[in-house]
């Protein structure tokens, strides 16, 4: 078990999520609801944020399809380092919930909270080596200037060990949290362990 860190709103401490939609019924749900539910998430048929997105099956589908393969696909970008810029993306956009089921991840992969607390803290300086940071700051300007990207940035990335592989699940990861926190954040509220 990793330490607790609570800070600015955020924690690694399991939260869940409520709706503020309908969700769809599991004992109700058509076949299509049903397949794509079991393909989402182990919990998918527990989690309001699926049992939500099932409304529109074929939409959920192409979503739970694109986020597998960026976030566990093998080879490329560490797993660990995918979950930095993940946590990153969502400590930027005010994500409490994604926050912190990625800062788990992180954890888990990485054997270290340092950077999750520092992420909490100040993303801008987080980091305990030169590729962590390079991989947060990256994941910040991506955020919070798409349109200024450019070779610069790049090469930042290839200065820490970052391969072309390695890059391009970088901006994948750090790209579908734009998405998965717009959802979150709009679509609902995180629940945390005392409410």
């Amino acid at each position: 078990m990793s330490t607790l860190i609570k800070n600015k709103g955020f924690t690694n401490e399991t939260l869940g999520w409520r709706a503020w939609l309908d969700v769809v019924n599991v004992d109700t749900a058509t076949p299509d609801q049903i397949e794509v539910l079991e393909m989402s998430h182990p919990q998918a048929k527990e989690s309001d944020y699926y049992l939500l997105l099932a409304h529109q099956p074929a939409i959920l589908k192409q979503r739970s399809e694109a986020y597998n393969a960026i976030m566990y696909a093998p080879g490329g970008l560490a797993r660990a380092d995918r979950e930095l810029g993940a946590l990153t993306v969502s400590r930027v956009n005010g994500c409490v919930y994604c926050a912190s089921v990625h800062a788990q991840r992180f954890e888990q992969l990485a054997k270290q909270n340092e950077t999750v607390a520092q992420v909490f803290d100040d993303p801008r300086t987080a980091g305990i080596s030169e590729r962590q940071k390079a991989i947060a700051q990256f994941s910040i300007r991506l955020t919070e200037f798409p349109d200024d990207i450019g070779p610069a940035d790049i090469q930042a990335l290839k200065d820490v060990g970052l391969n072309k592989a390695e890059i391009l699940d970088l901006l994948h990861a750090t790209s579908i949290f734009a998405w998965a926190n717009r959802l979150m954040l709009n679509l609902g509220e995180p629940v945390f362990p005392s409410e």
